[in-house]
């Protein structure tokens, strides 16, 4: 199983997507920063009211609350609405559909005809995609806004690590469900899906929206998007952290479960 394990990471990094990932990552987190930057910044608003714009008293103290934020701070707001889940999510389909699409599968089970040891091995990888995602992710938005002339109050190097490792376990859950999709399914289409639904957060709001109308226990706090999203709250630090180990050890259970059932039951 470590060979196999050192094989799928050397093909990790020699990947396209995997790179394509990194690149879109790296993108869309300046473009918050570049965002953030601008509606912080007091003499811009100044500006746009100046040429026209509406901007009322609620922006301005926006403003000042995005200013007398911390890094970690800042970093939630961006990465606890699930934009992390997705990357992860879309980046290990298409990661793992490799396997399929080329016929390496083939090789690596007939090499190793006992598939639970594809398995685990897959489910390493993941964690160790999950865990380059995040840590590329975290590191980017705490350096980036640096480079639009925000100095967001600095955090704890501690903290940060804390930070880190938590954010880390959820999403590593999360690339487990989009294993178990493509070892299920042999396709992209179901995991990518789901990657933006379970990601963004959906799934969660419409069990929400079920409990309150069928007076069910708030299962919804249970998904990984949920844990994400509570693992820190701004101005109040690390959180609910029991809960997001729970969980993410609820799921990888189910995931890894579930892609050893799709292997030993489906032909390669």
């Amino acid at each position: 199983m470590f060979n196999m394990l050192c094989m799928d990471l050397r093909r990790l990094l020699k990947s396209r997507s995997f790179k394509t990932i990194l690149v879109v990552t790296a993108a869309l987190i300046l473009m918050v920063s570049l965002m953030a930057a601008m509606v912080s910044d007091p003499e811009m608003l100044d500006n746009m009211d100046a040429h026209g714009a509406e901007i009322e008293e609620i922006d301005r103290q926006m403003s000042e609350e995005i200013r007398n934020m911390t890094q970690l701070d800042l970093a939630h707001e961006t990465l606890g609405g699930g934009f992390l889940l997705i990357i992860v999510g879309i980046g290990v389909t298409l990661f793992v559909h490799g396997d399929f699409s080329s016929g390496f599968i083939k090789n690596t089970c007939c090499a190793q005809p006992r598939r639970i040891r594809y398995v685990l091995s897959k489910a390493l990888a993941v964690g160790v995609y999950s865990g380059i995602i995040t840590l590329v992710g975290v590191v980017l938005i705490l350096l980036a806004p640096y480079l639009f002339s925000m100095h967001p109050v600095p955090s704890p190097i501690p903290d940060i690590l804390w930070y880190l490792f938590w954010m880390w376990l959820p999403h590593w859950g999360f690339g487990l469900m989009a294993l178990a999709l493509v070892l299920l399914t042999r396709s992209t289409t179901l995991g990518i899906i789901l990657s933006l639904v379970a990601g963004g957060g959906l799934t969660a709001v419409l069990l929400g929206t079920l409990r309150n109308l069928l007076h069910w226990p708030p299962l919804e706090q249970y998904l990984l998007a949920s844990a994400v999203k509570g693992v820190y709250i701004p101005k109040s630090g690390m959180t609910h952290v029991g809960v997001v180990l729970a969980c993410t050890a609820a799921w990888a259970v189910v995931y890894g479960v579930g892609s050893l059932l799709a292997m030993e039951k489906r032909d390669i």
